[in-house]
């Protein structure tokens, strides 16, 4: 996966963990907006329909007293039109859910009625006593068992409505534990995610920065532990790296062969030139004025100077060689000194000069350096 699909779906998989809890939200404050639009549609209409009963209760109650004392056609009518009107406002309480009261309230309106009738035609008639008495114990009652079905509808509703307010509260409670503890999931997840982007991205950077560090230290064998994908851009830049480890490498070859062929061709001729100038001092091809000889001295210390230099780069040829390590080795110091002296006098005799060594007591017996370094 290249680096900018890695980073455009794990910022897209952090939106959607953050989005989610915003959803839940959502959610939560539409299921408590039904709530309050039921609350408002149902209870709070309930109980306007149950005010307005009481009041049409009350004027059917006057209704009553007028149709007893006046007993006219007009009060009669009135009687009906409050039962008529009662009648009506039962039928809307079934919309409510209070359908149990709602019966007993039609029961009751239907003896109202039927009271109603009979206490009129006795008051017309002009018994009034037996219109009192049905008025006492037929009409008012029934009135009465309707006031006190409304008593028992508003207490329905009552406590629907606190019901209702409860399981409202106790879902908002709910809601919000719930929307907390999805957003802090969210965060957890979105963390996790950012700490994988930022893993899958450092790890490569580290990587790179340890080859460029290797390389820079003269490691050029180095190898990235990425893999040379050419569809990541991780993997070109380790493709790009080793080529060019390679390259570093084959012109360090190509440099050292060159400082070790170049040292030994030019220690042969330089060896050639200081033996001449040597048997030019030494008077071997005749006498040579004193002005010459201070040139050939002046000659012969800048050979001595190349052969210095030859020499140091003959150590640098060989030290790169063994990969620029040093093979330190416990060594024998007096065999050294025996084998030093043993070198150098077939040279010293060579040109009558007696050479030896010589030491001081006490001497180590032993020294750790690289052997072939000393000689």
């Amino acid at each position: 996966m290249t680096l900018r699909a890695r980073l455009g779906w794990g910022l897209f998989a952090i939106a959607v963990v953050l989005i989610v809890p915003l959803l839940l939200s959502l959610r939560s404050l539409e299921h408590l907006y039904e709530t309050s639009r039921l609350l408002r549609d149902r209870e709070f209409a309930a109980s306007m329909v149950l005010g307005s009963f009481r009041e049409r209760t009350d004027d059917t109650r006057r209704a009553e007293d007028a149709l007893l004392f006046v007993h006219d056609q007009k009060s009669a009518a009135r009687m009906q039109s409050q039962i008529d009107s009662l009648v009506s406002m039962t039928d809307s309480l079934d919309r409510y859910r209070l359908d149990l009261s709602a019966t007993a309230i039609r029961t009751s309106l239907d003896a109202l009625r039927s009271a109603a009738r009979e206490e009129y035609e006795q008051a017309s008639a002009g018994r009034a006593t037996v219109a009192e008495m049905i008025s006492q114990q037929r009409t008012r009652p029934a009135i009465a068992a309707v006031d006190s079905s409304l008593g028992v509808s508003a207490t329905m509703l009552r406590n629907r409505t606190r019901q209702r307010v409860a399981d409202a509260t106790t879902e908002t409670l709910n809601a919000e534990r719930f929307v907390a503890a999805s957003l802090l999931i969210a965060l957890l997840i979105a963390l996790a995610i950012a700490i994988w982007l930022l893993r899958s991205i450092s790890r490569p950077v580290h990587e790179l920065e340890r080859g460029m560090h290797a390389i820079a230290e003269g490691d050029l064998s180095h190898q990235l532990s990425l893999p040379k994908n050419e569809e990541t851009e991780f993997g070109r830049l380790a493709a790009s790296y080793q080529t060019m480890a390679r390259q570093l490498a084959e012109l360090e070859r190509l440099r050292a062969e060159f400082v070790g062929v170049a040292s030994h061709e030019l220690k042969t001729p330089i060896n050639v030139i200081i033996g001449y100038l040597e048997l030019l001092q030494e008077g071997i091809y005749g006498e040579i004025p004193p002005k010459q000889k201070e040139v050939l001295e002046t000659i012969n210390k800048q050979a001595n100077t190349l052969t210095r230099l030859v020499k140091r780069l003959l150590d640098i040829s060989r030290f790169e060689a063994s990969g620029g390590k040093l093979d330190v080795r416990q060594v024998d110091l007096r065999r050294f000194f025996t084998t030093l002296e043993s070198s150098f006098s077939v040279l010293a005799s060579q040109r009558d000069i007696t050479f030896s060594v010589d030491h001081h007591e006490p001497l180590p017996a032993t020294v750790h350096w690289d052997e072939d370094r000393i000689n």
